[in-house]
């Protein structure tokens, strides 16, 4: 797989909101460096249940997973 832009990256983060966000809860999608290139990082508040298949890529960037827990107020 080639590396990946930032204009592409930048182009697939809010798909990417919107595929996840119906299959997990989402608490934050953000660009991360993968292979040279760039890709999705996409933030959960918990593991995803048994059984619930998440994209590796989201149109031709790679996805990055963190489960990183609820996000709070400091």
């Amino acid at each position: 797989m080639s590396p990946v832009s930032l204009d592409d990256a930048r182009a697939a983060k809010a798909k990417a909101m919107e595929i996840f966000g119906r299959l997990v809860v989402v608490v934050g999608v953000g660009i991360t460096r993968i292979d040279g290139g760039y890709g999705i990082k996409v933030n959960l508040r918990e593991q995803p249940a048994p059984g619930v298949d998440l994209p590796q890529t989201v149109n031709g960037v790679p996805v990055r997973v963190e489960v990183v827990g609820p996000i709070r107020k400091r």
